[in-house]
Protein backbone atom coordinates (compact mmCIF):
# COMPACT_ATOMS: atom_id res chain seq x y z
CA UNK A 1 0.00 0.00 0.00
CA UNK A 2 1.12 3.46 -0.85
CA UNK A 3 1.43 6.15 2.40
CA UNK A 4 2.20 10.18 1.62
CA UNK A 5 3.97 11.59 4.44
CA UNK A 6 0.70 14.24 5.32
CA UNK A 7 3.33 17.32 4.94
CA UNK A 8 2.41 19.96 2.50
CA UNK A 9 5.62 20.11 0.74
CA UNK A 10 6.01 17.00 0.00
CA UNK A 11 2.28 16.80 -1.45
CA UNK A 12 3.28 19.79 -4.02
CA UNK A 13 6.13 17.70 -4.96
CA UNK A 14 4.16 14.48 -5.52
CA UNK A 15 1.63 16.66 -7.31
CA UNK A 16 4.13 18.25 -9.82
CA UNK A 17 5.94 14.76 -10.42
CA UNK A 18 2.50 13.02 -11.19
CA UNK A 19 1.13 15.95 -13.82
CA UNK A 20 4.23 15.65 -15.36
CA UNK A 21 3.81 11.88 -15.61
CA UNK A 22 0.76 12.69 -16.99
CA UNK A 23 1.97 14.98 -19.51
CA UNK A 24 4.53 12.61 -21.18
CA UNK A 25 2.27 11.57 -23.77
CA UNK A 26 2.96 15.07 -25.55
CA UNK A 27 6.61 14.32 -25.29
CA UNK A 28 6.28 11.08 -27.13
CA UNK A 29 3.96 11.23 -29.74
CA UNK A 30 1.86 8.11 -30.49
CA UNK A 31 3.27 6.21 -27.67
CA UNK A 32 1.68 8.59 -25.15
CA UNK A 33 -1.33 7.75 -25.95
CA UNK A 34 -0.87 3.76 -24.81
CA UNK A 35 0.81 5.51 -21.87
CA UNK A 36 -2.33 7.78 -20.75
CA UNK A 37 -4.44 4.39 -21.03
CA UNK A 38 -2.01 3.00 -18.20
CA UNK A 39 -1.35 6.28 -16.44
CA UNK A 40 -5.36 7.27 -15.96
CA UNK A 41 -6.88 4.94 -13.60
CA UNK A 42 -3.19 4.90 -12.17
CA UNK A 43 -3.37 8.37 -11.58
CA UNK A 44 -7.33 8.29 -10.51
CA UNK A 45 -6.32 6.15 -7.61
CA UNK A 46 -3.56 8.33 -6.35
CA UNK A 47 -5.12 10.92 -6.03
CA UNK A 48 -8.43 9.22 -3.80
CA UNK A 49 -4.99 7.73 -2.01
CA UNK A 50 -3.24 11.44 -1.89
CA UNK A 51 -6.24 13.59 -1.08
CA UNK A 52 -9.46 10.93 1.55
CA UNK A 53 -12.91 11.98 1.51
CA UNK A 54 -15.38 13.20 -1.00
CA UNK A 55 -13.15 15.84 -2.62
CA UNK A 56 -10.38 13.08 -2.87
CA UNK A 57 -13.09 10.28 -4.71
CA UNK A 58 -14.26 13.32 -6.95
CA UNK A 59 -10.46 14.52 -8.14
CA UNK A 60 -9.38 11.11 -8.76
CA UNK A 61 -12.37 10.41 -11.31
CA UNK A 62 -11.69 13.66 -12.36
CA UNK A 63 -7.93 12.35 -12.83
CA UNK A 64 -9.22 9.44 -14.82
CA UNK A 65 -11.55 10.94 -17.44
CA UNK A 66 -8.89 14.05 -17.69
CA UNK A 67 -6.00 11.78 -18.92
CA UNK A 68 -8.56 9.62 -20.85
CA UNK A 69 -9.42 12.44 -23.25
CA UNK A 70 -7.43 13.38 -25.54
CA UNK A 71 -5.63 16.92 -25.44
CA UNK A 72 -6.69 17.08 -21.67
CA UNK A 73 -3.36 16.00 -20.17
CA UNK A 74 -2.39 19.90 -19.97
CA UNK A 75 -4.20 20.63 -16.79
CA UNK A 76 -2.40 19.93 -13.62
CA UNK A 77 -5.29 17.86 -11.95
CA UNK A 78 -2.80 17.44 -8.59
CA UNK A 79 -1.50 20.60 -8.59
CA UNK A 80 -4.86 21.90 -8.91
CA UNK A 81 -6.04 19.76 -6.25
CA UNK A 82 -3.24 20.46 -3.70
CA UNK A 83 -4.22 24.30 -4.67
CA UNK A 84 -7.57 23.74 -3.14
CA UNK A 85 -6.38 21.67 -0.38
CA UNK A 86 -3.60 23.53 1.45
CA UNK A 87 -5.14 27.00 -0.21
CA UNK A 88 -8.35 27.39 -1.04
CA UNK A 89 -9.99 25.17 1.79
CA UNK A 90 -9.68 26.19 5.49
CA UNK A 91 -8.81 21.85 6.70
CA UNK A 92 -5.11 23.37 4.82
CA UNK A 93 -4.93 26.78 5.99
CA UNK A 94 -2.12 28.01 8.31
CA UNK A 95 -0.45 24.40 9.02
CA UNK A 96 2.43 23.02 7.94
CA UNK A 97 1.07 19.23 7.76
CA UNK A 98 -2.66 18.43 7.54
CA UNK A 99 -4.10 15.19 8.38
CA UNK A 100 -6.27 13.54 5.35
Amino acid sequence: MVQFKKNKINYLLLSLLFDGIGMISYIIPGVGEVIDVIWAPTAGWLMTKMYKGNAGKAAGIFATVEELIPGMDIIPTFTLMWIYTFVVSDKGKDKKTVEV
